[in-house]
């Protein structure tokens, strides 16, 4: 009779134990891509940005972004075009799908600016004009923040960052500034 209740007792432990190594969340096992929309930056700024991401292993991943601003109607700085590659490094237990995040970046960028010029006349009337400048750099910078996955293989994320651009950088430059910023709240998916 002992040895019967104890090759049940080892049984029960036995399931018990493989139920909980099988609570593994789909996401973790064998999906490794990830495609995302930033709707921040569709709301806010009027501008399509889109990335991929390819997960490398439990704590890491990498991935690019484009990202291309439609809004026309500018009077400072914008950066109308950039491609993104980034790293990303995950502070979580988990399979790099939910948690705190540190990502270094490469941003090669485009930036627009308008420049007014006022022109007096002879009789004194005033005309102005506007030109578009446009310059092109690489910028490196780092960012924070954090994933979220579903059990449904739905991803969100919030991300800030700043980057600093590093050729083409005059002390009289038109442009305010050599900083690049990364940011948004994203929504994708995982596959």
């Amino acid at each position: 009779m002992k040895k019967i209740t104890f090759l049940i007792l080892l049984c029960i432990v036995t399931i018990t134990k493989a139920q909980k190594n099988k609570e593994v969340y789909p996401q973790d096992l064998n999906k490794k891509h990830e495609l995302k929309i930033n709707v921040f930056n569709l709301v806010a700024l009027s501008s399509v940005n889109a990335s991929y991401e390819r997960l490398i292993n439990k704590d890491a991943s990498f991935g690019f972004d484009v990202f291309y601003n439609t809004n026309n109607n500018f009077d400072d700085d914008l950066r109308k075009y950039s491609l993104t590659s980034y790293y990303r490094w995950f502070f979580s237990e988990k399979f790099a799908t939910r948690g705190f995040f540190v990502e270094g970046f490469g941003m090669l960028n485009t930036q627009e600016a308008k420049e007014y010029n006022n022109f007096t006349d002879d009789l004194g009337n005033i005309t102005s004009n506007s030109t578009i400048k446009e310059r092109t750099d690489f910028a490196l910078g780092i960012a924070v923040g954090g994933k979220f996955v579903t059990k449904k293989n739905f991803v969100a994320e919030v991300f800030i960052g700043l980057g600093r651009n590093l050729f083409n950088i005059k002390p009289d430059d038109f442009f305010d500034t050599n900083l690049v910023s990364r940011g948004g709240i994203s929504l994708g998916y995982r596959f």
